[in-house]
């Protein structure tokens, strides 16, 4: 998800009901992570309540720049319309002990909403007001889509989750010309009763702004969206994911958005404000950065986000 655009202007995150997370020290929920530095061990390299989520692999160490991909930087972390496929849905694990678990993973954009724009402009209802139905998200200076990027990274997860025996459903897999709208991407998790949800970006910030942030939804409570009763489980869902993460890759929190924290909380967005499950955002990195896109476009640092994002979810519905 991009902040910049000629069609956008982006919103100032809200801080007043951020708890203090710094980069040092996060103070997650009892029985979390007790800061970035510390973690419970859920995945590669110990053990802990959470479970192995597995060991990070090195699958093709650098993604080939995709020539027919966007490459200017759009708006919104939410996505397109068309058609309304069944999601794509992994078998239920027979063991493991996340059986009897649901996972929507949501890969922010779709590869072919760039040939939709007409499609994707549509407007549609957030609650708070209405908005572009998705747009085609960011790339790399080099082309490398972010819509590239996060069905990469679902795939990765969808594995590791379904080894710790969680059912493991996607909004999208590139099965579809584009979208789906951001409003269906939310239907989507409800409708499956996902006991968590998360929505994986890149963002297309400046150069020289680097990290990722994690954002979660604010309350709201207009028209269709009301979030009153998922923004605590929410928020503890996005404390454990982003302290995996920097466990994980090793990244720091964006140095241009959230205070240092990692956190943003946000209401402008329809695939949070529609959701009546615990669900948040994910910017993994800036593809606009030279230093964080070469990490985002390594195979072997997409398993190690694919890892930490995993581990924190496996930790939050352990918890």
């Amino acid at each position: 998800m991009s902040y910049v655009g000629p069609d956008f202007d982006p919103p100032q995150p809200r801080r007043s009901r951020r708890r203090p997370l710094t980069v040092a020290v996060a103070a997650l929920v009892p029985g979390a992570l007790l800061g970035w530095l510390v973690y419970e061990v859920v995945g590669g390299t110990g053990g802990g309540s959470g479970g192995a989520v597995g060991t990070p692999t090195v699958s093709s160490a650098s993604a080939s720049p995709k020539t027919s991909a966007p490459t200017s930087s759009t708006t919104e972390d939410d996505k397109p319309p068309g058609p309304s496929p069944t999601p794509t849905a992994s078998a239920p694990a027979a063991t493991g002990p996340l059986k009897g678990k649901v996972v929507v993973i949501d890969p922010g954009h779709n590869p072919g909403n760039f040939r939709h724009t007409a499609e994707i402009n549509r407007k549609v209802d957030i609650g708070t007001n209405s908005k572009e139905c998705d747009t085609t998200g960011t790339s790399t200076n080099s082309g490398y889509a972010e819509a590239e990027f996060t069905l990469d990274v679902a795939h990765r997860m969808r594995e590791l989750l379904e080894k710790q025996g969680a059912t493991v459903k996607l909004t999208q897999d590139g099965d579809r010309p584009y979208g789906p709208c951001v409003d269906e991407r939310a239907r989507i998790g409800n409708t499956a009763r996902a006991d968590a949800v998360v929505s994986v970006h890149a963002d297309g910030s400046g150069a020289g702004n680097r990290g990722f942030h994690v954002i979660l939804p604010g309350s709201v409570h207009a028209g269709a969206a009301d979030t009153r009763a998922i923004v605590g489980p929410s928020r503890e869902l996005g404390e454990r994911v982003a302290g995996n993460f920097v466990r994980a890759t090793g990244s720091a929190p964006s140095n241009y958005v959230g205070g240092g924290t990692g956190l943003v909380t946000r209401t402008d967005l329809g695939g949070l404000n529609l959701s009546t499950v615990p669900k948040v955002f994910i910017e993994c990195g800036n593809m606009r950065d030279t230093k964080d896109a070469a990490q985002l476009t390594s195979g072997a640092w997409r398993q190690k986000a694919a890892q930490g994002i995993s581990a924190g979810i496996v930790s939050f519905l352990r918890g």
